[in-house]
């Protein structure tokens, strides 16, 4: 890192007002009123709609005179029109808010229909590209409280959604501040009854932000900090929250970590999500898991670039030798004992589209916080190494 103090700037902000902690979940009425809800939407996908904890409460708000619609048509990977199917619900029933409700797909749907609310231009218009997002009405996006129920997004303190245009096949970014929700409650009772699968994958999605953030360049000391100490907390408590999925210990540690994951991130993310996307947009895989497969083979990549970063990393993680590979060997342990495949091979995905992917991977947004610059060529490189298992 430069000693020049001219390279020591950045823009910085910090996440929302955030109810974290067991048993928060009842005061989802009393969020409402302070966010100035009187009839909200909950925002969620088809699996958790019929589950008890989204039924209790739609049913605590209705007693507390907070009348709540539901939509639930939410794909794993959410795609347009599943945000165009929200609005209509949430004009048709006079909404004046959104619940986010559930893990990253069903937040970030939720964040597209309030930002949607009352604009007139399409969601496409508003890519996290250059200055589109000055295209939004402010006036139009609705607020948000946001219930995370996984822990490895971090959408709830995030000013973006990741929505795939149907049309081309691709994850795009779509941003605003105003997306940012305005309360947050974070009861991580409601992520007990996760599969450990499903806590694995959403896990390594927490870690995949911290480490990404911690290794883009530029100066932001907060961003370090806070991604640093999401991976303690990721190295000390998601083997413990996968094999004991009701210690809530554990559960309230990883989303703690998930939510740091994505404030760090506004720094920047890399190659694994440059990857990822186009993968995730394609064939449908899972956002966490596909991050996972892809780490070792991006942390080798850009190894020149990082080497000092983790070897500090290292010591902060308690790891043996402090190093490079004493990072690389930690990650590699912890997807074996986890159940993470080593290869892409193993989500299904073949060599006939390289090409394809890693051109999409090259125009993903997140490509240029790669710490060695990177284009098609780099990610069909990584593309390979990914589908042979080659470190």
């Amino acid at each position: 890192m430069t000693d020049n103090a001219a390279a020591l700037r950045g823009n910085w902000n910090y996440p929302t007002a955030m109810r974290f902690g067991p048993g928060r979940i009842a005061e989802l009425p009393d969020a409402c009123k302070a966010a100035g809800m009187g009839r909200p939407l909950l925002v969620t996908d088809p699996g958790l709609a019929n589950l008890q904890m989204v039924k209790d409460a739609i049913a605590r708000n209705e007693a507390a005179g907070i009348p709540t619609g539901l939509f639930a048509e939410v794909k794993g990977n959410p795609i347009g029109k599943n945000v165009e199917d929200g609005l209509e619900v949430y004009r048709a029933g006079g909404h004046d808010g959104v619940i986010a409700f559930g893990g990253g797909s069903a937040l970030d749907a939720a964040k597209a229909v309030a930002l949607m609310a009352g604009q007139t231009r399409p969601i496409w218009d508003f890519e996290d590209v250059g200055d589109n997002w000055m295209r939004v009405d402010p006036d139009g996006v609705a607020p948000v409280i946001a219930v995370p129920t996984t822990a490895g997004t971090g959408s709830e303190v995030g000013r973006a959604s990741v929505i795939t245009n149907e049309a081309t096949h691709v994850k795009k970014i779509i941003f605003h501040p105003k997306m940012l929700p305005v309360i947050v409650i974070s009861d991580p009772e409601l992520t007990v009854g996760l599969p450990p699968h499903v806590t694995a994958a959403t896990g390594m999605d927490a870690l995949a932000h911290c480490l990404e953030a911690y290794c883009a360049p530029g100066y932001h000391p907060m961003a370090d900090g806070i991604a640093v100490e999401g991976m303690r907390l990721v190295k000390e408590w998601l083997p413990v929250a996968v094999k004991d999925g009701k210690n809530v210990a554990a559960r309230a540690h990883m989303m703690a970590a998930a939510s740091m994951g994505a404030t760090a991130f506004q720094k920047g993310l890399g190659a694994i999500h440059a990857l990822s996307h186009p993968v995730g947009a394609v064939y449908d895989t899972h956002h966490g898991l596909t991050n996972a497969v892809f780490m070792p083979y991006v942390l080798a990549f850009n190894r020149k670039a990082i080497e000092p970063k983790m070897t500090r990393l290292a010591a902060w993680l308690g790891l043996p030798d402090p190093s490079y590979q004493s990072v690389m060997d930690w990650v590699l342990a912890l997807r074996k004992d986890l159940g993470i495949p080593h290869t892409l091979k193993d989500l299904g995905v073949g060599n006939d589209r390289l090409d394809e992917l890693s051109a999409m991977a090259a125009d993903d947004p997140s490509a240029g916080g790669n710490p060695v610059p990177i284009g098609a060529p780099e990610l069909k490189q990584m593309f390979v190494a990914s589908l042979e298992g080659r470190l």
